[in-house]
């Protein structure tokens, strides 16, 4: 039976009740891949459906709004979430799910597939994002340079007071995110965000803060620009 993150929960307790929040999570369960690469086309599983559902009913604060790539699976994600919400009370009517590109690649750190797409079928996701960590792709944003656009998404996006905006993206996203909020510039299979996992931001005194598997970080704008 799939399961959230162990330390997922546990991070609505780091939140501050008083400041807009964004949840920037990964999909839910996805059928398996074949060949090993997941590509867009694999729709979620039922169970994936119903964590997600169960998830979105327990995000303890107001909800403003659903973004998510516009990946099937990434939607139907969001779609459930929103149903769990409107369960919990935490959105008082259904709601729409509003699809961006910064949520996906291309579009996100991915500025030239032609470029960029042969080698990451090569190289395998784990060895393309290690190398790009280090020394960044051609037709790609560097680490840095992504950060500074998802901050600025977000910002874009802010929900009221109190409340929260939720962005359904992907793996290779969120991993790369997170390991350049970190200052890490390698990862390994026991950094991969899990099905369901979520990073949680909010933007106070000039910075950016959050919390990823329970632990609280921080980082002046001007650093991710």
């Amino acid at each position: 039976m799939a399961r959230l993150h162990p330390r997922l929960l546990h991070a609505l307790n780091l939140l501050p009740s008083d400041r807009p929040v964004h949840l920037l999570t990964r999909h839910s369960v996805r059928e398996l891949a074949k060949n090993g690469f997941a590509d867009y086309r694999l729709p979620l599983t039922p169970e994936g459906i119903e964590l997600a559902r169960d998830w979105g009913g327990q995000l303890a604060r107001p909800v403003s709004a659903f973004y998510s790539s516009p990946v099937g699976r990434c939607v139907d994600t969001a779609k459930a979430m929103a149903e769990g919400a409107l369960r919990a009370g935490l959105i008082d009517r259904p709601m729409d799910v509003l699809t961006d590109n910064t949520l996906v690649e291309p579009g996100c750190y991915v500025q030239d597939m032609n470029r960029v797409g042969p080698t990451f079928l090569k190289m395998g996701a784990m060895r393309f994002l290690n190398r790009h960590l280090q020394n960044p792709f051609e037709g790609m944003l560097s680490p840095a340079d992504g950060c500074a656009k998802l901050a600025g998404y977000l910002r874009d996006r802010e929900p009221g007071s109190g409340e929260l905006a939720v962005h359904v993206t992907h793996d290779t996203i969120l991993a790369v995110l997170v390991a350049e909020l970190e200052g890490r510039r390698s990862i390994n299979q026991d950094d991969w965000p899990w099905m369901m996992e979520g990073l949680w931001v909010w933007f106070q005194d000039g910075g950016m803060h959050w919390v990823w598997r329970g632990e609280r970080g921080h980082r002046s704008l001007r650093a991710s620009a």
